[in-house]
């Protein structure tokens, strides 16, 4: 009897384990469309976005135009994400699939250390030379990096920090797919530096044990964005 219930025990919680897993990540849809609206009079929420009337979808709710045009790369830190995801395509609400283009400045053009808390991201080089790389969970922390050329793919698993940074001497182009519609961006430096409001200088202080003045000047800086 013991041995049975010891049994029941674990499967309960693995069974609970895999709902956890499971609602941690986008869902599976249960119907053929739910692209996001807004006005919640027309439509029924699900995964945080209002599902529209199926007989009014249209084709332009699973379409977007324009990723063949080149950006801007003139900001800080050189270089321009452009977001595809389901606030560009409502279509793509539940689909647990988005895109971006990635253009990134010569010498050092760099999309800076972040995450993305909900999806796995796997980038592939159209033009230029990226140097890429994410680092692992504690307590390990470690570098993984590789520098790729044109037709290269690399992978950053999910909520891993990561970054690219272009070392060739001319513009990069890279496309990048993410497994979320939704899928978010934590920048590190603005998140912490950038905060609003600002988090306690001395709370920086020491966890970068920096001066206080340092963290102050830090937190002057980083009020911008590059997507």
């Amino acid at each position: 009897m013991k041995g049975h219930c010891s049994f029941l025990a674990v499967f309960a919680l693995l069974a609970l384990a895999s709902i956890l897993v499971t609602s941690a990540y986008d869902p599976s849809p249960l119907q053929d469309t739910c692209v996001a609206i807004t006005d919640p009079k027309t439509g029924i929420f699900v995964n945080r976005k209002f599902c529209n009337d199926p007989k009014f979808v249209t084709a332009d709710d699973f379409f977007f135009s324009g990723l063949n045009i080149s950006r801007d790369t003139s900001n800080p830190v050189g270089s321009v994400v452009t977001p595809v995801n389901v606030n560009q395509i409502p279509g793509l609400n539940t689909m647990g699939i988005s895109l971006v283009r990635i253009d990134y400045a010569p010498y050092g053009g760099l999309n800076p250390p972040h995450t993305h808390p909900r999806a796995t991201e796997i980038l592939v080089v159209l033009e230029g030379i990226l140097y890429v790389g994410f680092v692992t969970s504690n307590p390990n922390n470690r570098l993984v990096s590789k520098v790729l050329y044109p037709g290269d793919v690399f992978v950053f698993p999910i909520g891993l920090i990561h970054f690219q940074q272009n070392v060739g001497k001319t513009n990069t182009v890279a496309f990048a797919g993410l497994s979320s519609h939704n899928p978010g961006v934590i920048t590190i430096a603005n998140t912490v530096f950038g905060s609003n409001p600002p988090i306690n200088p001395d709370v920086l202080t020491r966890a970068f044990q920096l001066d206080n003045n340092v963290v102050k000047y830090l937190q002057s800086r980083f009020r911008w964005k590059n997507n």
